[in-house]
Parts: structure tokens; sequence; C-alpha cells
């Protein structure tokens, strides 16, 4: 398990994967891989932590779980892979992108650029069963995923942490730093959007705190694809 991160991560992970609530959670992972369709795929699940070094995290943005229709998730919250259409709640993230920052943003939803460039996409549960939301939450997930969001907060360096909706915001107690910054609103989903989210401006707003800090800010516009 340590050698997949070979970054800052390693330790933690690897210290993670002893405990027994974790070694419960593998066992149960083990057997859903087998007997039916999960995403994202195994090898993909820590893409969050692979691609966004403990050291480089400027920004946390916390997710739920991940995608669950096929072809969609690959280890980052909100990220779809390439030439899969954009999901309503990216949809909606990327016009309130364009109206905060007065860009254009492209039809891609792939945003592996954004963790390259410090943004830890981090979605509290893991995994998923296809087509069943929250299929794979209060199995161990959380705790694993706390203790990330733990990890990051003991930081002694300002970060930014974006906390959209009630599961995110919930979260915040772990956030004890007064030097980091919390962003929170309504979820970017259609059935939230308009109650908070859109007109929050948290991308210039953490661009902003970064700036301020003497932090290279995040260019949310750059959507590469390898």
């Amino acid at each position: 398990m340590k050698d997949i991160f070979k970054n800052g991560w390693s330790d933690f992970v690897l210290a993670e994967t002893q405990q027994p609530y974790y070694k419960k959670l593998r066992e149960f992972l083990k057997d859903e891989y087998k007997t039916k369709t999960i995403y994202p795929d195994m090898f993909d699940i820590f893409n969050a932590l692979r691609w966004t070094d403990l050291k480089d995290v400027k920004v946390v943005i916390l997710g739920q779980d991940p995608y669950h229709d096929e072809n969609q998730a690959h280890g980052l919250a909100f990220s779809v892979k390439p030439e899969v259409a954009l999901p309503p709640s990216l949809k909606n993230i990327y016009k309130e992108i364009e109206s905060d920052l007065g860009v254009q943003m492209p039809k891609c939803g792939y945003l592996k650029s954004w963790a390259e460039q410090g943004v830890l996409l981090l979605n509290t549960v893991l995994t998923v069963v296809a087509h069943r939301a929250g299929s794979h939450q209060n199995m161990g997930w959380e705790i694993f995923t706390n203790h990330i969001i733990e990890k990051v907060a003991a930081e002694d360096r300002p970060i930014v942490f974006i906390l959209w909706g009630n599961k995110a915001k919930e979260k915040m107690e772990k956030i004890k730093n007064p030097s980091h910054l919390i962003i929170s609103s309504a979820h970017p989903s259609p059935l939230s959007a308009s109650r908070g989210f859109f007109g929050s401006r948290p991308f210039s707003k953490t661009n902003d705190f970064l700036i301020a800090n003497n932090i290279e800010p995040i260019d949310w516009s750059d959507i590469t694809v390898e």
C-alpha cells in the first residue's frame, strides 16, 4: 500500500490500513468488487491522495460519494473521466466559476489539473455500488476520510476548505486552526444550487485568500486532458 503513493500520504495511509476499522472495510470491499459493479475502478480509489501530495494541498473540496453511473468516477470528487458528459453538479460548479471569475469553462469535466495544482478533491466515501447512491456509507470510509481532513487541518499553513452542503458542513468542527479559511454554502446539486451556491463566489474568495498569504492561486479554468 505504501508504494502506491510515494508521497507525503504514504505513512499516513500505511498506518490507517493497520487499524481494525480499515481491515474490516478492506474485507467488505474485496467481496463487493468480486460480486457487484463498484465505482471507481479499485486502482482509482485513492487518486485524490495520489495526485495531490499532502505538502502541496492548498484547497480541500469535499464531496460525498463517487458518481455511480458508468465511466464517471475515477477517484476525484466532482470530476469525471474525459469524454464523459458533465454531471449536473459539475455543470453548476462551472456556471459559478464563469460567473465568479468571468472565464469560459470547457465541456470536459476531468479535474486532474486542479488536483495537480493543490486542490484535494476528496469524497467522504470513496466507493459506491453502480446506480446505488450512498450504498457504501457507514462501512468505514468516513473514518478514513475524517482522518484525512484532520491531517490536512493540522498543517501549520493557510489552507482553504470548501464545504458544500450539509454533509460537508458537518466536517467544519474538525478544522480548528484559525489560519485556515472555511468557505461553506449550499451544495451545487440542482436540488439546492439556487439556495445559496450560485453567487457564493468560492473560487475568487479562495484565490484572494491564497494570494493574501503569498500562495500561488488556482487556475480554475485549467482543465487539461493528458
